[in-house]
């Protein structure tokens, strides 16, 4: 597939890519494939995301200054501080890590510069050159949409932070109930792992693997592969009583992962679909806020509780009216797209027919010049519209008379008679 010529504008199949990445990505050929990935996802979106305001080129934006520099000089410092290429103070590596973050800082001044960012390119330019690398994370940041979770306000975060919450309530309840009896939010140990896409407390051979479900599947993959961590981990995480042994197990066992459990992880991301999930709870989140706003200040914390049940109870209600309307929607378009590829078999069909319409006209035309030729050399006049009789029918009759043969037609002359 890499080798295809013009494969920017050739659309693969998309399991056959899944496929491809779930057995492995060769790290040699990884920033490639990289790329390649972005491409294919450009292809599937069939709404373009917002470019950014601002096209100025890689190598003009080094020549400009930024505001955010002192942010930035401070964290190469922060950024894979035990890793060679990073580890010589304003060496190639943090000289690199500088560009990017410093150009993307004045490519996009909503978002600026923002901590955990560093992480996401310092992982780039292990893979590829500088200016992939910043093009690979404006990918990242604006269609795959990353840059929603770096904006000054953070709402995103929360909003992230509370999916998770819900996800782990649907899929590990045991494991919910216990974090919540400590009063362990996810904002305590998952916030970096949204921020960095798990590189800065992860094995980096791990963190590579994410970065390939990332450019395949979308920001989704973040929440699918923090699920599989806390399920996978959870017997160990139940052995734990109190919130700072619980905490500290997350942030500094948990993410010393074997190959085993590194491969476990992403094979059981590749299988995991909550795109509907992580819809339904951010439209959940939104009407619990507005709740949160219009809840008088007078009720006692049962009555909060109750009005919060009755709130759930509807938006669930919602929830399976919207998934009935898309299931609805879904076999309309899949009625659809049949009808599109029969009308599509059909205008291949009429269009063979027209080419052996054509081909058959043409002979025909040359069997009419062929003709024309034999009536004139015998001889026989035409108009132009083929209908005249000869001028020399006396002749041919003459030569009747005299041979004594019965002609039917002038046309049944053997040719040079």
């Amino acid at each position: 597939m890499l080798g295809t010529p013009g494969r920017a504008k050739v659309k693969f199949d998309t399991e056959t890519i899944h496929a491809a990445v779930a057995q492995g990505v060769p790290r040699q050929h990884r920033g490639e494939i990289w790329k390649f990935l972005s491409e294919q996802f450009l292809l599937r979106q069939t709404v373009p995301s917002r470019p950014p305001a601002n096209d100025t080129p890689y190598k003009e934006l080094l020549k400009q200054l930024t505001s955010q520099q002192h942010a930035i000089l401070i964290d190469l410092g922060r950024t894979f501080p035990t890793h060679p290429y990073f580890q010589a103070q304003l060496g190639a590596g943090q000289l690199s890590l500088y560009n990017i973050l410093k150009a993307y800082s004045l490519l996009d001044p909503e978002v600026g510069y923002c901590q955990g960012l560093s992480f996401i390119a310092g992982v780039l330019l292990l893979h590829m050159g500088e200016e992939d690398a910043f093009n690979m994370l404006k990918f990242l940041m604006y269609d795959v949409g990353l840059r929603k979770q770096y904006r000054p306000d953070m709402i995103i975060l929360q909003i992230q932070m509370y999916q998770l919450s819900r996800l782990l309530h649907d899929y590990h309840r045991d494991l919910y109930s216990h974090l919540e009896q400590q009063e362990i939010g996810p904002s305590l140990y998952a916030t970096p792992w949204f921020l960095t896409a798990f590189a800065s407390h992860f094995p980096l051979g791990f963190v590579a693997r994410v970065f390939d479900m990332l450019f395949l599947q979308g920001s989704e993959v973040i929440f699918k592969v923090a699920l599989s961590l806390l399920g996978s981990h959870k017997p160990l995480i139940l052995q734990h009583e109190s919130l700072e042994s619980i905490v500290d197990f997350i942030k500094t066992t948990l993410p010393n992962l074997g190959l085993v459990q590194m491969e476990k992880t992403i094979n059981q991301v590749c299988e995991m679909d909550m795109s509907k999930q992580l819809q339904a709870y951010e439209v959940e989140y939104h009407v619990l806020q507005d709740e949160l706003l219009d809840t008088p200040p007078n009720l006692n914390q049962h009555q909060r509780a109750a009005q919060l049940e009755r709130t759930n109870q509807s938006l669930r209600q919602q929830n399976l009216d919207l998934l009935e309307e898309l299931q609805v929607s879904h076999a309309r378009i899949c009625s659809l797209e049949s009808r599109v590829e029969a009308l599509a078999q059909s205008e291949g069909q009429l269009r063979e027919q027209v080419s052996a319409l054509e081909e058959e006209k043409k002979q025909l035309a040359s069997t009419v010049t062929r003709l024309q030729d034999l009536l004139t050399s015998l001889g026989i006049q035409t108009t132009p519209d083929g209908l005249t009789l000869p001028a020399a029918t006396a002749k041919v009759e003459g030569l009747v008379n005299r041979t004594g043969h019965s002609l039917p037609h002038p046309l049944a002359l053997p040719e040079g008679s």
